[in-house]
């Protein structure tokens, strides 16, 4: 009879819970929508935008190529003028104008992808006004970095790491002596971060030479610091929306303008959004000392100095000079004559507090500098599957250069037909008549890379051996005209990971308890409208991919939201805040970097490509790329794999709840945790 009154009671209570439960979750939607249009606007469409391109001497050639490309000539008087700047890292090209032939330099390490456009432009066009040109490559990028994604992965952990320590050092030296002192706590941690960072992808992974340990350790600190304490002061200034404005200020606008693949490959808007935040400075900071040897850095010094000074000034006004005028002001009879017999043991506990959060972010920035740097900073095929419909010498001689799986097909339908099922990356047709070309056929919607890869390596090898090659790409659905890389898929893939587990965790703290039974049936509905959502933005708003996928892509979207939700409810309910962590590290840290991406699973070390059937975020991205561009063949296994994931946790998780209902939660407590998921995972 009790318990009936019991239920009677909190009834009228349940409506109120659960409108406080859909505004959460429409703000949750709110900010995954502005991470979808940031990331897939900012990065769909790589391109030279006003590039930076020295010119030696009047060219046709480069006004051929400045018609189709945006590049910004810089007039040089001669090829030495114009190397130096390429040396240091001022242009990201150049053409040198000759009386017999002339010469093109390219600067890889300023931009794997802006080489990846200049250099065909430029040698087509010089074919098409009959000039001969040669290639001259000043600053190579190194094997193990070898497509210049390093700096965009050395920015994920300083930027996550600098984010987590502001929002935990606020919430646990919040009201205590520590305050005061919280700007030295984070430039203390700052040190410490870039240290642990510069230790695990240098010496650890080998992601850049020992010999830049040294002059990138000052880089990756002032980074962190002003990263970390611009974010303390804002908090500081506005308290809980603090942590919603460094997110959307740092995160979302700040890390969509970064411009890992180079900054002038963004659209003009971005480009300059970006330059006003610590991302963009801190990706043209360490490039250029990594690679240029410290050249043309003043501009991010000042920005990331200024924002550093910044958060100084604050966070000392904030933490001595307001107290100290708030006491003088007070009559000396309304101040305590002692001090409160608990105050020790209270600054005690909050200092016990401040170690452990510097503990969880320290493990944290540690993670992500190494599972990301890890799995992508050398993309190297190892048995890249390949077709071909004959024997070749060009094909024996392409296998001593380039790890491939081979299979031989009767004919070229058959072969097409095997990458219509999504079973192969390329294949090869050989002539079959003498002094006729064979045909190399790549497909750009399976990866951004292997096309490239698979033309450059297989070109060698026809001209090692002596034959013709020619080279055609070959797609069963085409590439969206404003996706010409394939990257839409994976872009769109961490806001619906991210949706998702930050859902399970703002309703967590809005309804304070797990045993709230309706709480799943509400992230299955928010997953439902937010999937929507996310389709509809990247499918029509940013023509990410063709909208004759659009029904399809809706539930796939839904299901990816639905199965991440319900993953990170399970977890907390068996294990709490730790099961927050648990998903983090689960989906994020180690499910997303072993998904394979744009670039393809066999691109994947071999430790990444064990682990990533067995989670989520592979199977997700499988499932929403081969629906989109390869008719849904190759998905079943991935499907099967997120059902299951999403029947096992809903079943289990009701089945814990409705035998062992657990207890309350601490609202601050959960509140706080849900502000320190929501970036994890949302830089470049």
């Amino acid at each position: 009879m009790a318990s009936v009154d019991t239920a009677r009671a909190e009834a009228p209570r349940r409506p109120s819970t659960l409108r406080r439960v859909l505004l959460a979750l429409a703000g949750v939607m709110i900010f995954q929508a502005l991470l979808v249009v940031c990331l897939i606007s900012a990065q769909q469409l790589l391109t030279p935008r006003q590039m930076p391109f020295g010119v030696v001497g009047p060219s046709l050639v480069v006004q051929e190529v400045q018609s189709k490309l945006g590049i910004d000539p810089v007039s040089y008087p001669t090829k030495a003028a114009a190397i130096s700047a390429a040396d240091q890292g001022k242009v990201y090209g150049a053409f040198v104008s000759g009386r017999t032939g002339d010469t093109l330099i390219v600067v890889p390490a300023k931009s794997f992808f802006a080489q990846v456009e200049l250099e065909p432009a430029f040698v087509a066009a010089a074919r098409l006004l009959h000039r001969s040109v040669t290639v001259q490559t000043v600053k190579p990028l190194p094997a193990s970095d070898r497509v210049g994604a390093v700096v965009g992965l050395l920015l994920l952990p300083l930027l996550i790491g600098g984010y987590l320590a502001a929002v935990l050092v606020f919430k646990a030296a919040a009201g205590t002596a520590a305050a005061r002192w919280r700007a030295s706590i984070l430039i203390g941690y700052a040190i410490v971060g870039a240290v642990l960072t510069d230790l695990i992808a240098g010496p650890g992974i080998g992601a850049y030479s020992s010999s830049h340990f040294w002059p990138l350790l000052p880089c990756f600190a002032l980074v962190t610091g002003a990263v970390v304490l611009a974010a303390a002061a804002i908090q500081g200034l506005a308290g809980r929306l603090g942590t919603v404005l460094v997110v959307i200020a740092f995160i979302v606008l700040g890390g969509a303008g970064a411009g890992g693949g180079g900054t002038y490959l963004l659209p003009t808007y971005w480009r300059n959004i970006g330059v006003l935040f610590p991302p963009q400075n801190a990706v043209t900071l360490i490039r250029q000392v990594l690679y240029f040897g410290g050249h043309d850095i003043t501009t991010p010094l000042v920005v990331l100095l200024l924002w550093t000074a910044f958060g100084l000034a604050v966070i000392g006004y904030l933490g001595w000079i307001r107290p100290a005028t708030t006491a003088r002001r007070r009559r000396p009879d309304t101040q305590p004559a002692t001090a409160p017999a608990t105050a020790k043991p209270a600054t005690a506990r909050h200092g016990r507090a401040i170690l452990i959060a510097l503990g969880i972010c320290a493990v944290m920035q540690c993670l992500f500098s190494f599972t990301y740097m890890d799995a992508s900073h050398q993309p190297v095929a190892t048995n890249l599957p390949f077709g071909v419909t004959g024997s070749s010498p060009i094909l024996a001689n392409a296998e001593h250069r380039f790890s491939l799986k081979v299979t031989h097909y009767p004919n070229e339908a058959a072969l097409k037909n095997a990458i219509g099922q999504a079973e192969l990356y390329g294949g090869l047709i050989p002539a079959t008549t003498a002094g006729a070309p064979s045909t190399l056929i790549v497909v750009p919607s399976a990866s951004d890379i292997a096309p490239l890869d698979l033309a450059v390596q297989f070109g060698r090898a026809a001209k090692a051996v002596g034959l013709p090659l020619t080279i055609r790409p070959y797609q069963p659905v085409k590439l969206a005209k404003k996706d010409p890389f394939g990257l839409v898929e994976s872009l769109m893939l961490l806001p619906l990971l991210i949706g998702g587990y930050v859902s399970s965790v703002i309703a967590k703290a809005v309804t304070g308890s797990a045993a709230v039974r309706w709480r799943g049936a509400t992230l299955i509905g928010f997953a439902v409208v937010a999937g929507l959502v996310v389709d509809l933005i990247a499918c029509y708003w940013l023509q990410g991919f063709p909208s004759s996928s659009f029904w399809i892509v809706w539930p796939i979207c839904s299901l990816i939201i639905a199965t991440v939700a319900m993953v990170c409810t399970l977890l907390q309910h068996l294990l709490g805040a730790a099961g927050t962590l648990l998903t983090i590290i689960l989906i994020i840290q180690f499910g997303n970097p072993s998904s394979g991406g744009a670039n393809g699973v066999p691109y994947l070390p071999a430790f990444w490509r064990d682990i990533g059937p067995y989670l989520p975020p592979r199977n997700a991205y499988i499932l929403l790329h081969q629906t989109i561009y390869f008719h849904g063949h190759g998905t079943s296994l991935a499907l099967a794999v997120l059902l299951i994931y999403l029947a096992v946790t809903t079943v289990t998780g009701f089945l814990l709840w409705f035998r062992t209902p657990q207890g309350p939660v601490t609202p601050d407590t959960e509140a706080e945790a849900a502000a320190m998921t929501v970036p994890i995972g949302a830089a470049p």
